[in-house]
């Protein structure tokens, strides 16, 4: 048996995880200004900084005046169901589920809210078929699906005269694509994804048809106060101004603010894309050096370029986990086994916070992997 040789140049930072995804270059917990740590949320300090952020975040996603940003509690998770459980129930509902957290969507409209949905549904690595969405209905899809590597390719699907809402779950779309706002009637997401910030918080904007329903429409169950969005029939105007609804982390708010400010930095959201975009190149350049590697989604077209999903000739579940320990062990790649509803192979983060010479780095060691394994 030939020996495998170890390559000898180890990606610089090797986290390639699909969340939390690597901190932005330059990083370190030194740089985080702590001045509004143990201090009250409520104090002018805290104000202030939560007010800072939602204004990082609308410029950094060049989101138009139309639109209001909330920090939520739970993750991009609790700032959809903050969605799903205020606003749905008016108007019948279509859900789209090609991954798993599509999928999670389409459990809690049906079992949970008991909505009777329908459900249009694709395999992992494919798209659904867009044309049979019926925009009379609210409609609940994921923008970039991050267990699948399968993306909605832009908006021109959505009707620019739809009846129903539009819920996008975009927590591994925003900041690594253009999204056209004028067709998203409410989106999610969590720093924890492309800024490479910390979990625990969720963030939801609202169009202003969105407002409109939670203004006009009350839904048939009771409601925790973690979701309650209105106030004696009117929008908690408050809650998007950084009176958050509980208790927020600050170090957390902070973390965030270092990487929209590290953002703004590179140009705000062309460069957050440029940076995206290369990484998905570099790695595409990679798999196509290599016969036994391959995109779990087949169309380029669709094809994520934040979490992209491999798969592996050959390869069954014991294998991915035994591949992607060899690679952790030797410290030059974390986690990047893909996730676990779907099928058996790689998942490799992308995103901005990424440097792209590490994802040119990851090619020979993907190799001594698989070559240690298949020997």
């Amino acid at each position: 048996m030939s020996e495998v040789t170890t390559p000898q140049v180890r990606p610089t930072r090797p986290y390639f995880s699909s969340g939390p995804c690597a901190k932005p270059p330059g990083w370190d917990a030194s740089k985080i200004a702590v001045e509004s740590l143990g201090r009250s949320h409520r104090a002018k300090i805290g104000k202030t900084r939560l007010q800072y952020c939602i204004d990082l975040m609308r410029e950094m996603l060049q989101l138009p005046d139309t639109h209001r940003i909330g920090i939520v509690p739970g993750s991009d998770t609790g700032a959809f169901e903050m969605a799903m459980w205020t606003m749905l129930g008016a108007r019948p509902v279509t859900t789209l589920a090609w991954e798993s957290f599509g999928e999670g969507w389409v459990t809690d409209a049906a079992k949970q809210l008991k909505l009777d949905p329908t459900v249009i549904r694709a395999d992992y690595g494919q798209l659904p078929d867009l044309t049979k969405v019926d925009w009379s209905n609210d409609v609940l899809f994921t923008w970039n699906g991050t267990t699948s590597g399968v993306r909605v390719p832009n908006g021109d699907w959505i009707a620019a005269d739809r009846e129903g809402l539009s819920f996008a779950d975009a927590t591994s779309a925003v900041f690594a694509y253009d999204l056209p706002w004028d067709k998203i009637d409410v989106a999610t997401f969590s720093w924890q994804k492309v800024l490479g910030g910390e979990g625990g918080h969720g963030v939801l904007i609202l169009g202003p048809r969105a407002v409109e329903r939670l203004e006009n429409y009350t839904p048939a169950w009771p409601l925790p106060k973690v979701f309650r969005l209105v106030s004696k029939g009117a929008l908690a105007e408050g809650v998007f101004k950084g009176e958050t609804i509980n208790t927020p982390s600050m170090l957390a708010v902070e973390d965030a603010i270092f990487a929209l400010e590290w953002a703004k930095s590179l140009g705000g959201l062309d460069g957050l894309k440029a940076r995206s975009d290369a990484n998905a190149a570099a790695l595409d350049e990679i798999i196509a050096e290599r016969d036994w590697l391959s995109h779990l989604a087949a169309d380029p077209a669709s094809r994520s370029k934040t979490s992209v999903c491999l798969s592996v000739a050959g390869a069954d579940e014991g294998f991915i986990k035994k591949f992607a320990g060899l690679l952790e062990k030797e410290g030059a790649a974390y986690d990047i086994a893909g996730y676990r509803d779907a099928p058996p192979g790689l998942r490799i983060w992308c995103g901005a916070t990424v440097d792209t010479a590490d994802i040119e780095a990851l090619g020979p060691w993907l190799d001594w992997a698989y070559a240690s394994l298949s020997a």
